[in-house]
């Protein structure tokens, strides 16, 4: 490859360089930091500034013992990386990716099963269950909309491990 380059002329050379940054630009993606925490009897981050919130009578937030904390609750269209870790010090999380209407409309539940109902809900990736202290990514196509992170571990959705994100055009 680099042969090919050394018999360009220097203006060609300055064209393709151009077209290869633009190319990697164009398909870079936007990193999303996701942090999932909680042991059931551990407390919020204090760091992260995480409003209160209330959902479907599961009231989330700072009296949360579990929680899915972002970094940024609003991105743009296109490719996103999810880069998530389990901060808790013992409890297996993961982490669902969920396209929703309707934050007033409740999502599938298998009370059961004390989890979201999987094949209901259209899930568009996960990072399946981390252990604790362990890292995972999934990258999707996220398109304009509102979308829940959530946690779908047995009690972790009810327990509060859930967050909304925002893709804006």
């Amino acid at each position: 490859m680099l042969r090919a380059f050394k018999r360009l002329s220097p203006q060609l050379l300055v064209v393709a360089l151009m077209v290869a940054l633009a190319t990697s630009a164009d398909a870079a993606s936007t990193i999303l930091k996701v942090s999932l925490w909680g042991d059931m009897a551990g407390t919020m981050p204090t760091d992260l500034g995480m409003g209160m919130t209330k959902a479907k009578g599961i009231t989330h937030g700072a009296n949360s013992k579990m929680g899915i904390a972002i970094y940024q609750s609003t991105i743009k269209a296109g490719p996103v990386t999810f880069e998530v870790k389990n901060s808790s010090e013992k409890t297996i999380h993961e982490m669902l990716v969920l396209p929703i209407k309707d934050t007033n409309t409740p999502l599938p539940y298998l009370k059961t099963e004390n989890r979201l109902d999987e094949n209901k809900t259209n899930s568009l990736g996960e990072v399946s269950e981390l252990d604790p202290g362990k890292s995972g990514t999934v990258t999707l196509t996220m398109k304009p909309g509102k979308y829940l992170l959530a946690c779908n571990v047995p009690g972790h959705y009810a327990a509060g491990m859930w967050t909304l994100l925002t893709v804006k055009p």
